[in-house]
């Protein structure tokens, strides 16, 4: 049994969409971000920076418990404790862990400023806003490119495609309208019509 520690942000729910497509059996903590919960110490304990997701899997490596936290990280835990979702070798692999890298550095960071100055600032400031927006469209435009001509970020699904959806869940707090990007709205689509992406982005209840 997998014990993911979440709550209802994008990368959040990247792992409940990841354990949902994958069949692994798992139960959830919420740790309620907004009442400093992810400050507790029991939870400090698995995730030092204080940041959800986190997991435990009480069948790790050689069969002992292990805690991992950092969402990229926790992906590639999952699909290489199941074979799926990211390809063992080869310029296959390289191509998912790049676009991985690409939203954990890019898609996601700056996508998250761009809530915060949005939607959550005391105050409007215009600078960050014009900023924040403007590199959102900017990540799209990649991700846009990437995905012509193909269903998937790196070709085939996988764990890149389950990180990048969740921020492109909120495309409307980074003023992105999909329509500008015809790639990535197909795309989106797709996905958000597969049952494990509905089931993990409704978690925790």
């Amino acid at each position: 049994m997998i014990t993911l520690y979440t709550w209802g942000t994008p990368n959040g729910r990247k792992i409940s969409i990841a354990l949902e497509e994958l069949g692994l059996a798992y139960e959830v903590k919420p740790v309620d971000i907004g009442a400093n919960a992810q400050f507790a110490p029991d939870f400090l304990a698995i995730s030092p920076n204080n940041k959800i997701p986190a997991i435990v899997d009480a069948d790790g490596p050689g069969g002992a418990p292990i805690g991992v936290f950092e969402s990229g990280a926790i992906l590639i835990y999952l699909a290489e404790k199941t074979g799926r979702l990211l390809p063992a070798d080869g310029a296959a692999r390289y191509a998912a862990l790049q676009w991985l890298m690409f939203q954990m550095g890019g898609f996601g960071p700056f996508l998250g400023q761009a809530h915060h100055f949005n939607r959550f600032a005391p105050e409007a400031v215009p600078y960050a806003q014009q900023r924040y927006n403007a590199e959102a469209q900017r990540l799209y435009g990649v991700l846009n490119a990437a995905l012509d001509g193909r269903d998937f970020v790196a070709g085939e699904f996988s764990i890149a495609d389950i990180a990048l959806y969740p921020w492109a869940a909120r495309h409307e707090w980074q003023s992105v309208r999909l329509a500008d990007f015809p790639n990535v709205a197909r795309w989106f689509a797709a996905l958000s019509q597969r049952p494990a992406f509905v089931r993990g982005m409704a978690v925790p209840a």
